[in-house]
């Protein structure tokens, strides 16, 4: 979606759009557009859309008023990103190629201007690049948005936030593609592609280069596909010379059939999306990158396909990873942990982060812990847990910060081998996260973010469509904004 800026709405624009705050009206209306607003009940709450139409200079206009919320409310971000996703999601495919967005009577400042310009963008996402036989009504129509009447400061604010949505699309693009078309090699390539003059530099680690350090549990994972797994770093060194980086670790499992220990054929297409984690960091780092954040940052992805193959992994099979730990694999289903241990140690080895931070859609378990409202936080670090929280709250990707506690440790204790790579039934999200921080080198600040009920939805919500709904990308972008930049 294309967004434009203009001292004045353009000669003939037909469809106009205002942003007012709960309990008011924009004025200079109608007086038919006013009673017509309080005749519906529209109180200008977050994301409550009026709309109608009158008669000015011998043309039809069609007018439209989203509601911003209470200016003093804890949640007026939010709000304000619902009150122009509300007009995405009326207009997408409403037939109106052009939306006339007039702030002069909004009485928001630059950077509220901007979040709504963000929920603008974020709802107008679709990925239609397979659907070939779109009825007319169903076609994206709406393609500019020119806002007229913005306060002093929109732009450079907007500049800002539009390298977010940058990012947030470009997660939502590779998570949104189907696993032929996504896999390790193809990541690589689409990132490659991506990050092209932004300033960044790129590791990419082949088999061979993993098998030489020792990478027995993120290999153990691909071996049976014919897919070859790659490692993935994303370097923007946008701080302080010398400073050491934070870190943020993706799983990248471009798809999951569970291997050996197959998983149910019934939505089993939805692990094209096992991913998700890997998509985020890409999608963030593009952010940064983007926005040139004041900060040293990496972004680590181990990427994978994981397939029932002659020589894919067995139950029963003890892999050796990169530090050294060996694992007794009695699921291979439980496979993402496999590749962030070897992430996270060869990522700690390269680097000596600061922090160290992995988003994975790790477990089934943490969705009948917490639905599909929060992803779930872990961390030996109660200052960094807090910090990711309020990111969280901040911008809108929320976190819920849950135990970790040596008394889980014994759930994955194995007689053969250092651990195991399941526990029981009980505490299934939990004892991932005790795994994963078995390979966390002493006094490195860390933190799991087990996001799997986040990265899609299989209904719109404010900010996204159906689908693929980019989280942890802003989560990303606001602890390091809030946290790490200078």
């Amino acid at each position: 979606m294309n967004i434009l800026f203009d001292q004045s709405a353009p000669a003939g624009a037909a469809l106009i759009a205002h942003i007012t705050s709960k309990g008011d009206l924009p004025q200079g209306l109608e007086k038919s557009l006013t009673d017509g607003a309080k005749a519906v009940r529209f109180k200008g709450n977050g994301g409550q859309l009026f709309e109608g139409f009158v008669e000015r200079n011998s043309q039809t206009v069609r007018v439209a008023v989203a509601g911003a919320g209470d200016p003093s409310a804890d949640d007026r971000r939010t709000a304000l990103e619902k009150a122009g996703a509300a007009l995405s999601a009326k207009y997408l495919t409403s037939g109106e190629s052009a939306l006339v967005l007039d702030l002069s009577a909004s009485g928001l400042s630059a950077t509220e201007a901007a979040s709504v310009l963000l929920g603008l963008r974020l709802r107008g996402w679709r990925h239609d690049a397979y659907r070939t036989k779109l009825k007319e009504e169903q076609k994206r129509t709406l393609a500019t948005v020119t806002v007229v009447g913005a306060p002093d400061g929109t732009q450079d604010a907007w500049a800002e936030w539009s390298a977010v949505a940058a990012g947030v699309e470009f997660t939502r693009d590779l998570v949104a593609e189907p696993a032929n078309k996504v896999f390790p090699i193809s990541f690589v390539e689409k990132c490659q592609e991506k990050f092209a003059g932004t300033g960044v530099e790129i590791i990419v680690l082949d088999v061979a280069a993993m098998e030489a350090l020792g990478m027995g549990a993120l290999l153990g994972v691909g071996q049976g596909s014919e897919q070859p797994s790659r490692l993935l770093a994303i370097k923007w060194n946008g701080g302080a010379v010398g400073a050491k980086p934070t870190v943020f670790v993706g799983k990248g499992v471009t798809f999951d059939t569970g291997g050996i220990s197959l998983k149910p054929g019934p939505g089993m297409e939805d692990m094209k999306w096992d991913m998700g984690g890997a998509g985020a960091v890409a999608g963030a780092m593009f952010a940064l990158a983007s926005r040139k954040a004041k900060a040293n940052v990496i972004g680590v992805m181990g990427l994978v396909e994981n397939m029932p193959d002659g020589k894919a992994m067995r139950p029963g099979d003890i892999v050796t990873s990169m530090s050294g730990q060996t694992i007794e694999v009695l699921n291979t289903d439980a496979e993402g942990r496999l590749v962030l241990c070897d992430a996270l140690h060869w990522a700690q080895k390269e680097f000596s982060p600061a922090a160290i931070i992995d988003f994975a859609t790790l477990t089934g378990a943490i969705i009948i812990a917490l639905g599909n409202e929060f992803g779930g936080l872990y961390s030996n670090d109660d200052s960094l847990a807090a910090q990711l929280t309020k990111a969280g709250k901040a911008s809108g990707d929320a976190m819920w910060h849950m135990p970790l506690a040596p008394a889980y440790d014994k759930l994955i204790d194995s007689p053969i081998a250092d651990m195991k790579n399941i526990g029981g039934r009980g505490a299934g999200s939990i004892t991932a996260a005790q795994f994963l921080q078995r390979f966390i080198e002493k006094g490195t600040p860390w933190a799991h973010c087990d996001i799997a009920g986040m990265v899609w939805a299989d209904k719109a919500g404010p900010t996204w469509d159906k689908g693929a709904t980019g989280f942890g990308v802003r989560l990303i972008d606001e602890y390091v904004r809030e946290n790490v930049e200078g």
